[in-house]
This record gives C-alpha cells, structure tokens and sequence, in this order.
C-alpha cells in the first residue's frame, strides 16, 4: 500500500456527477486535492424535482468530463491512486448504477481496490474532512431524503436511535417551498423567504412533539402548510409563513436533539460528548444556530461539515473508502447497487404513526 493513500470516489447517488481525489494525511485529517459537484438544477426545474431517468442520462454524459476534471484540478494521474471509491447506495438505483459501473471499470483497469461506499456513512463521517473527531459521538443526518438520531460507534458500526415516520426534513423543505412558489431546488432558498417574514404570524403543529422518543415527524407540518397556502394572498404573508416553518423545524429540532442527548447517554458515559450534525439541511444557518444552542446548554459539542460538505459529493465518498483501504476492507467487483442501504440493519421498517410509542 502507498505511504500516503490517494483515493478517487464517486458519488451519483440522486441528481449530484461528482469525482473527488482526497490524500491521507500524517494529522489525522485527509488532504482534499480536488472535490467538483455537477448539478442538474436546469434539468429537473421544469418539473419541480429531480426525474430519475433524466438524472441518470446526465451521469452518463457527464461522470467522464467530471473525472478528468478532478485529476486535472488535483494534479494527480491515475497510476497514483490506490483506490476507487463510490456510492452503492442508498439512492435511485439507476444513478447509483452510473458511477458504480464506472468506478469498477476504473479499478479493473488500473488494477487497485474498489470499496463501495454508503452514501449515508459518507454525510455520518464528512466532518473528519476537517476535524479530529472520536467515536463514539452523535449524529443527526438530515439530508433531503433521510432524517435520523444515531450513534456513531465506528467505522461501519452504527446505532439508530430514531428517524422520521414519515417524511424527510429536506422533503419537508422542498414541498414547502414549492407550495410557496419558490422555484426548484426550493429547500436551500426557503430561508431567505423566512428572512424577510414574521416567524411568529403563523401557529404551525408539531408531530410527535412530546412522544416518540426522538423519532420525528414532518408530514402533518406540511398538511398544514398545504392548508394555509390556500389562504395567503401577499407575498408578504408568503414570507411570513416561510419564517413561521423554520421557526417550527427549530424548535422540533430542538426538543427531539434533547432527548437525543438523553438517549445516547444512556449508553455512552463518555466524559466529552460529540453532537455532529450532517446532511444538505446542515447548511441552514438557523438550524445551525438552534442546535449550537442546544448542545451548549447540554454539555456536547457540535460539530457541522464545512457548508460546501454538507450537501452530495464525492469526498465524503473518498473519506470513507480511505477508512476501509486502511483496514483493507475492499468489495468485489460484482457489488450490487442497493437503493434502500441502512447504516444501521438491525434497526426496525419505522413507519406510519401507529408506531410511535
């Protein structure tokens, strides 16, 4: 094995062509060398959200131009990579296929390992592109299409501690942001709206507020923005509703983190505890803001990615299949793409509000 293992990852999960090449490091933190995002925001618009066989087709086109990108940008040449890494899900099956089929080709080709790599341990690990962190600490994944507490135990070892019944938070953002008429991807621009509204105009519910563990639910938040929506005659009142949700999935967020932090300590008495919070929907500001509160007044430091990590690409990718090219965890090349992958595969189907405790 190379002194200082480069790895090439691939991520094609949804709707994000992306090709990283990431270097070991002696500090413990892997050396990005080149990370590039494609995105098809101008593909999938017209339709209000992301069409699989569309996305795939644009992979198709693009995952070569992507790959000479990030050796370009990188410096590096292919006879000195030492793995290839990429997604094998969870995700569209079609698009997973993508960059599966082409990281395998790759590494038959130059002849060095392929790892596949879970898109969800990727967001669950991306902080160490940047920070030290130790295991065990705890992590909320909230990303457009999973919301879960778990415990990160280690590499590969996972323990879900709860997740939503029904819809993701960045599900919940995307739909209310086009029932606002904030143009797809709407999610990342509905805290603007919120920006220039008054979080307090609207009561909205809380699912599950005060049962269910630190299980979350989203859906009957959304019906009732679907009501409301159909009232709102301003764009000031627009705006006004956009705050009044953000204020809502604060204070959710808030109250579940808490009994998150309850839950995880029951099992780790560890003396410095790790909230890290990972995921598209990491890079909102006042989520950010309510969840430093919230760590702060409970003893656990919280740890974000940096905002360009949070959403889909392909070093987080990389960074996990470094973790397993050091303990020479390698798949075969008949690796399967896996649309519904878990982290954690003892954790029980949840969903449906008959469920909740």
């Amino acid at each position: 094995m190379n002194k200082s293992p480069i790895i090439l990852g691939i991520e094609t999960s949804c709707d994000e062509t992306a090709v990283s090449i990431i270097q070991d490091n002696e500090s413990g933190i892997p050396k990005i060398l080149s990370n590039i995002v494609s995105s098809q925001f101008d593909i999938h618009k017209e339709f209000g959200g992301v069409v699989p066989e569309l996305a795939a087709r644009s992979h198709v086109e693009k995952i070569n131009l992507i790959a000479k990108k990030a050796l370009d940008e990188s410096g590096i040449t292919l006879d000195k990579v030492s793995a290839i890494a990429a997604t094998s899900g969870p995700g569209l099956i079609i698009c997973l296929s993508v960059g599966l089929n082409f990281a395998k080709s790759l590494s038959s080709s130059l002849k060095v390992p392929f790892i596949g790599v879970n898109h969800l341990e990727g967001h669950a690990l991306s902080p160490k592109l940047h920070t030290n962190i130790s295991y065990p600490y705890l992590l909320l994944l909230i990303s457009g299409g999973h919301s879960q507490f778990l415990s990160v135990n280690g590499l590969g070892s996972y323990t879900r501690l709860g997740t939503t019944i029904d819809d993701a938070l960045g599900e919940a953002f995307d739909k209310t942001a086009k029932l606002l008429g904030i143009e797809f991807p709407g999610g990342p621009k509905l805290e603007k709206f919120a920006e220039k509204g008054d979080p307090n105009k609207f009561k909205l519910p809380k699912p599950i507020i005060n049962k269910g563990g630190c299980n979350l639910s989203f859906a009957g938040l959304k019906t009732a923005i679907l009501r409301l929506t159909k009232t709102i005659k301003t764009d000031q009142e627009k705006y006004d509703l956009a705050a009044s949700f953000q204020k809502t999935i604060e204070e959710i967020l808030y109250i579940k983190s808490k009994t998150a932090f309850d839950e995880f300590s029951k099992t780790n008495s560890i003396k410095d505890k790790t909230f890290v919070v990972a995921g598209g929907v990491a890079a909102n500001k006042g989520i950010r803001k309510k969840l430093i509160e919230v760590s702060d007044e409970n003893n656990f430091l919280s740890i974000f990615p940096d905002i360009k990590l949070c959403g889909d690409n392909a070093a987080m990718i990389a960074l996990v299949g470094l973790e397993k090219y050091k303990i020479k965890k390698f798949d075969n090349i008949d690796l399967s793409a896996s649309p519904r992958l878990a982290l954690d595969k003892n954790a029980k189907f949840l969903k449906g509000s008959g469920l909740i405790y």
